[in-house]
């Protein structure tokens, strides 16, 4: 599982971070911390056949799409969970996360440098194949595209870059928000998803995201663990959108 560096000064205590084996021809090198020794063979860790990760004080085990493979995917690649996160929107949630396993399994590959340099239209058409990635697979896919392209300029390809460097919470939703199809409230939901799952959690976080990073409450996707959780937070976007939806009738 990943394990995600936390940004600025937290609220849970940092841990040295460990190597890993070498990897296989399908993982690639794991960041070492440069005050260890070559590690000995009982402090090796197995190659996974997973994207890129850094290892730090947080075990990532995500159940967002509520699939073994999907959650996998999500809990070990950074871009793929900033991809689920894009694909939340006028899409079921579980479905939307799955949507970067569905990419790797057909384009081979989340690498950005590889998503941003495909042809639009064959990786439109590989977006909108049934199953598709969203109820709108080639808007998404292009997308998709200009996020793995800003992910590329931005933070030379590494999506965790973009909350692992960044000097507090206001630095880091000003980074979310700027990412191409999100925006304020999308960055808000993340940045707490971030903080409630993966232990970035820099000094006064919860009241500088807001609502949506306190705690016991079931908002967003932030707050989904498991299929209990889904459906309470399935259950608040529905009360909530039928209030939005009579105020706008009464007004």
């Amino acid at each position: 599982m990943l394990r995600f560096l936390l940004a600025g000064e937290g609220d849970i205590p940092r841990t040295p971070a460990r190597s890993s084996a070498a990897p296989s021809p399908t993982s690639v090198t794991v960041r070492r911390s440069t005050s260890e020794a070559e590690p000995r063979a009982e402090q090796r860790r197995p190659a996974r056949a997973v994207p890129r990760h850094t290892v730090t004080d947080v075990d990532a085990n995500l159940h967002l799409a509520q699939d073994p493979t999907a959650d996998a995917l999500l809990s070990s690649d950074p871009f793929a969970l900033l991809t689920g996160m894009l694909l939340d929107q006028q899409f079921p949630m579980e479905h939307a996360f799955a949507g970067p396993a569905k990419i790797l399994a057909r384009f081979g590959t989340l690498e950005p440098g590889a998503i941003a340099a495909a042809e639009p239209v064959a990786f439109a058409d590989l977006c909108a194949t049934p199953p598709a990635i969203h109820r709108y697979g080639r808007s998404m896919a292009g997308r998709l595209q200009a996020l793995a392209a800003h992910v590329c300029e931005h933070y030379d390809g590494d999506a965790e870059r973009i909350w692992t460097t960044a000097k507090g919470t206001p630095e880091l939703l000003a980074r979310l928000e700027a990412l191409p199809g999100f925006g304020a409230q999308k960055a808000r939901i993340f940045a707490s998803l971030l903080g409630k799952q993966l232990g970035v959690r820099p000094r006064g976080w919860r009241e500088a995201i807001g609502p949506y990073a306190a705690p016991g409450t079931f908002r967003s996707v932030a707050d989904v663990v498991d299929p209990e959780s889904l459906a309470k937070v399935r259950a608040f976007k529905k009360q909530a959108k039928a209030a939005a939806k009579s105020a706008a009738a009464e007004g």
